[in-house]
């Protein structure tokens, strides 16, 4: 695995405050992790459904290595990681979001009187 520099003047133009980006790129990194771990689970499961074996009786048997998961999980360590895709997608303009709304505690209007919920 290799590291890639990212020019943060470059980054800071195109998204305007580098904090939201952060934030933005890493809560997108977590759902793109999560898809990727699920495909990969299910894959695995599949070929664990096709290989299923009788558990073997004797625990000193030697546990042999399933060409077809060996490859599926090779794959998955050579594909892109899941923060490098979502920093593209940031660079990009690809992921949409928005802001909460907005409370001005230090308004000067008392009467909305801002809340804490739990």
């Amino acid at each position: 695995m290799s590291v890639k520099p990212l020019a943060m003047h470059e980054f800071l133009q195109q998204t305007g405050n580098i904090y939201e980006a952060i934030i933005v790129a890493s809560k997108r990194a977590r759902q793109i992790h999560d898809d990727m771990k699920m495909e990969l689970t299910q894959q695995l499961e599949t070929l664990k459904a096709l290989n299923a074996t009788p558990e073997p009786e004797d625990d000193m048997e030697v546990a042999t290595v399933n060409p077809d998961q060996l490859k599926i999980s090779l794959e998955f360590e050579k594909s892109p990681k899941p923060t490098e895709l979502a920093i593209n997608e940031v660079r990009e303009k690809k992921i949409p979001y928005r802001y909460k709304e907005h409370v001005d505690f230090f308004a000067k209007d008392s009467s909305k009187e801002p809340s804490i919920e739990e």
